[in-house]
């Protein structure tokens, strides 16, 4: 698992195509596996914090995304 990009990093089309088939994700086992696999992201991201945006995080054959302060987190699986 590595982070790939964000939706700031990228363009609308490059969104659309990381955005296809996108399914919700439970927010709260997508945060397990980061602070597991990824913990400086987990530290940087300060991921222990109430997050009003958990019911947006997604998941694709590829990516987790991760909604955080309103910026969408492309994760690798």
């Amino acid at each position: 698992m590595y982070l790939e990009c964000t939706c700031a990093d990228i363009t609308t089309t490059q969104w659309d195509k990381l955005m296809r088939g996108a399914r919700k994700a439970s927010y709260k086992r997508l945060v397990a596996k980061i602070k597991r696999e990824m913990p400086e992201l987990y530290k940087a991201l300060s991921l222990d914090l109430n997050n009003p945006w958990a019911d947006d995080c997604a998941q694709t054959k590829t990516h987790y995304i991760l909604v955080w302060s309103a910026t969408e987190y492309f994760i690798r699986k």
